[in-house]
């Protein structure tokens, strides 16, 4: 669940407001350590100790804004642990509340194994530094006086990748972590946030190249029935992007391209996975390595786009916008030649708009670069929607059996199955998020209040089929494989 507090959102658009409009402006570098002073300007303090705590969470946000690690170490993780701003979760997960009666038994004291709880005047007392979170005190005691008090980062990372130092503060597994972003968001602190590449993308639009705007398929609906792609397309220019795609075509493409694996597959006995997931790649890749070979070898929508544009123009620079923040991973961890230059959530550009004074405003719903099964991409099903779709259209229309894991907790179930040889499907649609993209870590409106706006948009768009939209690009001129 996202945790939406309306104090940490401002702080984090705020800074990133002010970092576009200085990067536009051409005076970052002589500036930025002006932001902590305009944001916090005292002289009392409005969520912490004192203004200087608050200036230096700032400062350290400032630092993710331009792309780099809060502090002086960076593990090339695009999610990172503000440490300034970590430190007032408690540290003991076990805490002994006021229920407790100081009996005689000392049932909690006999159960711990490791000395970590100790008789009190009033209550029993755990050591936080010897407590070891097996939870034995807490079955034992008659009373249920021992709370256990989950830090909601650690409790929302659905890989265990989250643990805390011996000050408090988290750390997150570079190892283990997917890069799904769910623990930004239940953090009621803000202390973990991503890099983001909006200075990098001003400076290249800045610069004269050839940028190029990809929006996600997971976008319709998310700003309301009459934010349509034209409107969309209409304000990326008005930024200084080259030109828009809607990345619905790359749903097409991927669609196509892994129709054919899972048909060769499916003949030859083989079971795969779909790869346009990154956090579900990522998944995979870390916690079940023996089943890397299984991963399609399909490229994602958005790298399908983004090889479609520089087929054209070599030179251009490929933007991806959309809710996803393991789209970030994509790019920095899988290094996969020809992928989208850089990645921003919706949080990011519409940070690039206000410096420009720029809106999404309302447009006729007639810019379609994507069948209704590529626009559906995000939602989770859509995937395979799409590539049975694909099968259908391509005269292949066999009887698969597809398992549509929907969140995290699903996959690992699927992959589970999968790695001891008990999945009754013949393949795995992965979406590391509940419902899909829809449900990515920074959309803009939550799912469910977003669906009936993305419905109406997409019953909108006319009934072209996949392969009747792809005859109109050129798709000999790139791969579609990794």
């Amino acid at each position: 669940m996202r945790y939406a507090d309306a104090n940490v959102i401002k702080i984090k658009h705020a800074v990133l407001e002010e970092v576009a409009r200085l990067a536009f402006d051409g005076e970052l570098e002589v500036r930025k350590d002006e932001i902590p002073m305009k944001l916090i300007p005292g002289p009392t303090a409005q969520f912490r100790c004192c203004i200087y705590k608050e200036r230096e969470i700032i400062r350290q946000r400032v630092r993710l804004a331009e792309g780099k690690a809060p502090g002086l170490k960076d593990d090339g993780n695009v999610i990172q642990v503000i440490s300034s701003a970590c430190e007032d979760c408690p540290i003991s997960s076990y805490t002994v509340t006021e229920n407790c009666q100081n009996c005689i038994g000392k049932a909690c004291i006999n159960a711990c194994k490791f000395g970590a709880i100790e008789p009190g005047r009033h209550r029993t007392h755990i050591d936080a530094s010897k407590c070891k979170e097996c939870g034995k005190c807490a079955e034992a005691c008659p009373y249920n006086a021992i709370a256990h008090l989950k830090r909601p980062c650690k409790f929302s990372c659905p890989v265990d990748a989250i643990s805390y130092d011996e000050y408090g503060i988290s750390v997150i597994d570079e190892e283990k972590c997917i890069r799904c972003g769910k623990c930004i968001h239940s953090c009621p602190f803000g202390a973990i946030g991503s890099k983001t590449w909006i200075v990098d993308v001003i400076r290249a639009i800045k610069s004269g190249k050839h940028v190029y705007a990809m929006l996600a398929p997971a976008t319709e609906g998310q700003f309301g029935e009459e934010i349509t792609m034209a409107s969309w397309k209409k304000a990326m220019i008005e930024i200084g992007f080259t030109d828009f795609v809607e990345v619905g075509l790359g749903g097409d493409l991927t669609a196509k391209s892994e129709a054919e694996e899972w048909r060769e597959a499916y003949a030859e006995g083989k079971k795969k996975v779909t790869s346009c997931c990154p956090g579900f790649v990522n998944m995979v890749r870390k916690h079940y390595p023996e089943l890397s070979d299984a991963v399609s070898t399909t490229v994602s929508p958005m790298c399908a786009v983004s090889r479609m544009i520089k087929a054209k123009d070599p030179d251009a620079v490929t933007v991806f916008i959309g809710p996803c923040l393991a789209k970030k991973s994509e790019v920095v961890d899988q290094q996969i030649e020809g992928n989208a230059d850089y990645v921003l959530t919706y949080s990011e550009i519409r940070a690039m708009m206000r410096a420009k004074d720029v809106q999404l405003e309302p447009a006729e719903n007639t810019y379609q670069e994507a069948s209704v099964f590529g626009k559906r991409f995000g939602n989770s099903g859509g995937v395979t929607a799409a590539v049975l779709e694909s099968l259908k259209e391509s005269g292949n229309d066999i009887d698969i059996k597809v398992c549509k894991a929907n969140g995290a907790a699903e996959c690992k179930k699927a992959l589970l199955l999968l790695k001891v040889g008990r999945l009754p499907e013949d393949f795995i649609e992965g979406m590391a998020c509940d419902g899909g993209c829809v449900g990515g870590p920074s959309s803009f409106k939550d799912q469910m209040l977003a669906k009936k706006s993305r419905d109406a948009l997409i019953k909108e768009a006319d009934d072209r089929g996949i392969y009747s939209n792809l005859s109109n690009y050129d798709e000999e001129s790139f791969s579609m494989h990794r």
